[in-house]
């Protein structure tokens, strides 16, 4: 599988979950080349949403609602993930 199709498999499984008003995904899997992690084929990834679901909601909710939302992802796609959960009031 290409880091591209695994982006657009994290975008799918966030849209369809979390219902974003904005979402970015970045593959950082290049920056981590040699890490341990990488041997897995597993990717970096870093996250920006922007969902009305989290308004409310402390950072840590916000990160669990997300870490649900890729669950089988994590087993097979997602090695690290770096996750910037907003409200759309908070930008």
């Amino acid at each position: 599988m290409t880091d591209n199709q695994r982006v657009e498999r994290i975008r799918a499984a966030l849209e369809a979950a979390l219902a974003p008003s904005a979402l970015d995904i970045s593959d950082d899997s290049a920056a981590h080349a040699g890490h341990a992690g990488a041997l897995t084929g597993k990717g970096h990834f870093s996250v920006r949403i922007v969902a009305e679901r989290f308004a409310g909601l402390p950072p840590l909710k916000r990160h669990r609602l997300v870490y649900a939302a890729l669950e089988t992802l994590l087993e097979t796609d997602i090695h690290a993930l770096s996750i910037d959960a907003r409200a759309p009031q908070e930008g």
